[in-house]
């Protein structure tokens, strides 16, 4: 085992000690710099896949500093930053008025900006001969008015299960918040605790459809396949950019507004343009000052070569446009 990777294991231990035992962490450790030591991040377990290639490359670019993520549900990491056990946190929200009071009053100088547009995949097991639902359909299928696939469109698939990540996701708040009208979800809709798990339902049950964050279904980004920091970082170098296409072991179905009788899947022009209708945006929000890592993360996930690497992950960065192709 490498000098780095003996660190990097001693980091995540004693910084887990500390944290399991609510200890509070400092302005600025001594020691430290934007681009050296250790910093501990709360993020929404939907954008692992896309904040592993983050810290992939800023810990590849800058060997001396550690990132050490929670991947937590939206509620947790809200807890965990507002109860001061992390300075830093990736959401599918912003802070509300209260919460930065209340760190303020804690001394605490939030800073948040927004640095990704993700996109909500719906999924289905390529023996599902479904490839369009409408925006009503979805909400009539988490509603159970629409239980069998058969009442979609002739089929002979039966019972429909809905699979999400889990109860607390930001996931799940996102389709209560954009479709459901108060209404509560139906009793075939399940929980499978983590992301990986909502994509081997899929591949396993031809009568789920499974919601889930873009990036779990880019081709290069799901778990088989997540690039390496090192050429992920030399591709940073090049002028150029990635269309994304999805994992085929599954199939990521075309959605539709309803009023409009076009469909579109998430590729990242479509969510550019608002085209494809179930979008969000993601935030970064650090209480970390200058000179620490927690705000060197923060700058670097903001910046160029942090947007950058967003572009290559299937969702779309906040202020690196994306080329516009045909990708019908």
């Amino acid at each position: 085992m490498s000098k780095r990777h003996i660190f990097r294991a001693l980091a995540v231990t004693l910084v887990a000690l500390a944290f399991g035992a609510c200890t509070k962490f400092s302005d600025k450790p001594k020691g430290v710099t934007s681009t050296s030591g250790v910093t501990i991040l709360a993020c929404d377990e939907s954008f692992q896949n896309i904040i592993e290639q983050e810290i992939g490359v800023f810990e590849y670019i800058y060997p001396d500093v550690s990132v050490l993520p929670y991947y937590l549900n939206e509620k947790a990491c809200v807890d965990s930053l507002m109860s001061l056990h992390v300075p830093s946190a990736v959401l599918a929200r912003e802070l509300t008025p209260e919460e930065t009071a209340y760190l303020t009053a804690n001394k605490k100088k939030p800073k948040t900006s927004r640095i990704a547009v993700d996109a909500i995949a719906l999924i289905v097991n390529p023996a599902n001969p479904i490839e369009i639902l409408s925006i009503n359909e979805i909400r009539e299928i988490l509603t159970g008015q629409v239980t069998e696939w058969n009442q979609l469109e002739p089929s002979k698939l039966g019972k429909i299960s809905v699979v999400f990540d889990n109860e607390g996701s930001s996931t799940v708040q996102y389709m209560k918040d954009s479709l459901m009208r108060g209404e509560k979800f139906a009793d075939n809709v399940y929980a499978q605790a983590t992301n990986p798990e909502v994509f081997k339902a899929v591949q396993n049950n031809k009568n789920a459809i499974g919601i889930i964050g873009v990036s779990w279904v880019s081709a290069d980004m799901n778990n088989a396949a997540v690039a390496n920091a090192e050429s992920m970082a030399k591709s940073l170098e090049r002028n150029d950019t990635t269309v994304s296409t999805f994992d085929s072991s599954i199939k990521v179905l075309k959605i539709r507004r309803d009023d409009s009788i076009e469909a579109y899947q998430p590729y990242q022009a479509y969510i550019f343009d608002g085209r494809y209708p179930l979008y969000r945006s993601i935030y970064m929000v650090t209480t970390g000052v200058g000179g620490t890592p927690s705000h060197g993360f923060y700058s670097f996930v903001t910046g160029f070569q942090g947007q950058k690497i967003i572009m290559k992950t299937g969702i779309l960065p906040a202020v690196v446009h994306p080329r516009m192709v045909n990708v019908e």
